[in-house]
């Protein structure tokens, strides 16, 4: 058997101390500092360590579940009239909350498996190729015999804004408890889990009943105001919620009006049992819970082109600074808004030019985001 390179030699003294120097690592392999740090410079690049200060990537992947649909987006040319039929422009991609997250977080570069459901069609099919084709674990997808696949149709006006849309989801009332639980291997596998709410209500139980035993942090991920009654009304076990502000309101069943009436919902979702909620609010930007309560941040300004999967794009970097070990919930959300931005100034439901080091270690929006089709960029 041939013995193992210099390279590899270094790699493997790094996986047993992560805090060894340059100069021990020299010592030990007779190098060297230079040709050491030559090495190791290499697998930063080839990613088999993540930076500087040799930090081992977690190869446990993220676990996301729920929806993978076609998307169909019918665009107004001109502005709508109601009542009669209004030339517009058509496109189709792929879609669905739990997919969409995946994929962003594919492109930067975290593992990632899917669990979904789909039909025997040429949507599902396709789905899942192009799934893969983006990195994404599709190993635990049901695939339903006599079943078509999930579908989102989005009605924008001729800004780019959505005026309705329509989701034949029913698809996904097959991901039962029983299931869940027949992929118990490839969850209990996972650094972290998201789910999105169009989950049956019972799955997302067992889900939260799975986090708080095993201590595999949970994010779930609301979809829709109808969707909030899949929520249990124990949420022990959730690490964090992602909703918006009109999701709020229908779990708490009324209007909130101020920061004090966010502040005192948000703390009763703390009081069901989760740790941490974040309600997005569109252009004005998000609240997240910290020590104090709550606390505000302002989006950046962003040309709208396409308001679709701005959302998910938000909770994938939310959750990529999760999996990074941070649970700075201030930069998790600078990291969402900073994402959600780029997805918005493109057509595209996942931002075509998002790649593993788009988000880096930002700490505020001097650090803007690179242009998508020639869009501005945000600005503060």
């Amino acid at each position: 058997m041939a013995e193992p390179s210099k390279k590899d030699q270094l790699y493997e003294l790094i996986r047993a101390n992560p805090f060894i120097s340059q100069q021990d690592l020299a010592v030990q392999l007779r190098l060297s500092r230079s040709a050491v740090a030559g090495y190791i410079a290499g697998l930063i690049r080839e990613r088999r360590l993540l930076g500087r200060a040799y930090v081992l990537p977690d190869n446990r992947p993220i676990v996301c579940i729920g929806a993978a649909n076609l998307d169909r987006k019918l665009r107004s040319l001109a502005t709508i009239t109601m009542g009669t039929s209004n030339p517009a422009r058509q496109d189709e991609s792929f879609g669905g909350v739990a997919r969409n997250i995946a994929e962003n977080l594919a492109c930067l570069g975290a593992p990632v498996a899917l669990i979904t459901a789909i039909g025997d069609d040429s949507s599902g099919k396709a789905l899942l190729a192009h799934a893969e084709a983006a990195g994404i674990d599709t190993r635990g997808t049901l695939r339903l015999e006599g079943k078509c696949s999930g579908t989102y149709t989005a009605v924008l006006d001729d800004h780019g804004e959505m005026l309705v849309a329509l989701a034949d989801m029913a698809l996904y009332d097959a991901l039962t408890p029983d299931f869940i639980v027949s992929r118990q291997p490839l969850r209990a596998g996972g650094a972290l889990i998201v789910a999105d709410m169009n989950l049956p209500r019972a799955t997302l139980a067992v889900l939260m009943a799975d986090a708080a035993r095993d201590a595999v942090p949970l994010v779930v991920v609301a979809v829709s105001q109808p969707k909030m009654a899949h929520l249990p009304e124990r949420l022990d076990g959730l690490r964090l919620l992602i909703l918006n502000q009109g999701e709020l309101e229908t779990r708490c069943g009324k209007r909130l009006l101020n920061d004090a009436d966010l502040a005192a919902a948000c703390r009763t979702l703390q009081d069901q049992g989760a740790r941490d909620v974040i309600v997005t609010r569109g252009g004005t930007g998000v609240i997240y819970t910290c020590a104090g309560g709550i606390a505000h941040m302002k989006a950046p300004k962003a040309r709208v082109v396409d308001v679709t999967g701005a959302g998910d794009a938000f909770a994938a970097a939310v959750c990529w600074s999760l999996f990074q070990g941070s649970g700075d919930l201030a930069l998790a959300c600078r990291r969402g808004l900073r994402l959600s931005a780029m997805t918005l100034g493109c057509e595209e439901t996942v931002c075509p030019s998002l790649q593993a080091d788009t988000l880096g270690d930002i700490h505020d929006f001097a650090l803007a985001p690179p242009p998508a089709r020639g869009a501005p960029l945000p600005e503060d």
